[in-house]
């Protein structure tokens, strides 16, 4: 039997049984996480809150101490893994479901599957195996939710040369930039930036705008939405200048800034068009589409001129 073979028989095996949330649902987790998210939405405080929905995995988290339901099959197929030669590990993306809000006092329940495991497949990281668990969560014994995590386990590729520098900063031969991770939540918003849209999601119950685009609005819970075209003012709320470490797709030093559109939402771009140690908080920007490579397009800022408070 071949390496694949061995693997795929692990597909549909339980990665966990049984596994109970080591807390109930509780207001003191929902407000630090609320804190850490910056997220002052009304449903998540008061008598008849709830959970954001984004909070699913947290509640059945183990911590250092694990879960007693977890089973071997998780360990064996990674064992089976590194012995290959597949020793590195990055976890990719994940996709959560929600079929019901979990509320104060909901206890957590339950089980793990390894959905599937992909055939050899290159990366820029180097040759691997993607592994996708699934895990469905229960809360009161009613199914609340799907959580899907994947990671790839893979053997790092070779440098061209020793180190992979090519200059005395350390610069590294130029890559292709990450693709974004496009799905159902964000599409209509990728969409819109191949037309030179920038869209931010507006709820149709209490017109309150959201970004990033999330399946329901973080003020009052309801599902329904529409597009607000943004008119592409805006100004640094904050930034970073990045130097070190280097990443192979992009050229330090370059400037990664915090823009507040005048719409009042906030979201993560490059700032261009002044050196990056010229970027200041405050300074206006205007926002422009640029085709950074072929297949990939995107929303950058644009600044103006030098203004505010240093950064």
């Amino acid at each position: 039997m071949d390496l694949y073979e061995q693997l795929r028989a692990y597909e549909g095996r339980s990665a966990a049984e049984s596994g109970q949330g080591k807390d109930v649902v509780n207001e003191a987790m929902i407000r630090h996480w609320c804190e850490a998210m910056g997220d002052a939405g009304p449903a998540y405080r008061g008598p008849d809150a709830v959970a954001p929905a984004t909070m699913l995995q947290a509640w059945t988290m183990g911590g250092l101490s694990g879960h007693a339901g977890r089973t071997t099959a998780h360990e064996e197929l990674f064992a089976l893994l590194d012995d290959a030669g597949y020793t590195s590990v990055v976890a990719t993306d994940c996709e959560q479901e929600y079929l019901r809000p979990l509320r104060v006092g909901d206890g957590i329940t339950f089980d793990a599957v390894i959905e599937s495991v992909s055939p050899l497949k290159t990366t820029k990281l180097g040759t691997g195996h993607f592994v996708t668990t699934r895990m469905d969560v229960r809360a009161g014994g009613q199914p609340a939710g799907t959580h899907r995590f994947r990671i790839l386990k893979y053997a790092p590729g070779k440098r061209s040369s020793g180190d992979g520098s090519t200059g005395p900063r350390g610069a590294v031969e130029p890559q292709a930039r990450p693709r974004p991770v496009v799905n159902r939540d964000n599409a209509g918003f990728w969409d819109g930036v191949q037309r030179d849209e920038l869209l931010i999601q507006r709820c149709t119950e209490c017109a309150t705008l959201r970004f990033p685009w999330l399946p329901g609005c973080n003020a009052c819970g309801a599902a329904g939405w529409d597009t607000v075209r943004a008119s592409g003012d805006g100004t640094v709320f904050s930034y970073v200048v990045m130097h070190h470490p280097p990443f192979p797709a992009f050229d330090p030093p370059y400037a990664v800034g915090l823009i507040e559109l005048s719409e009042g939402v906030r979201l993560v771009s490059n700032v261009v068009g002044v050196p990056p140690r010229q970027v200041r908080i405050g300074a206006p920007v205007r926002l422009e589409f640029q085709q950074v490579e072929a297949g990939l397009r995107l929303p950058m800022f644009r600044m103006a001129g030098v203004g505010g408070g240093e950064g």
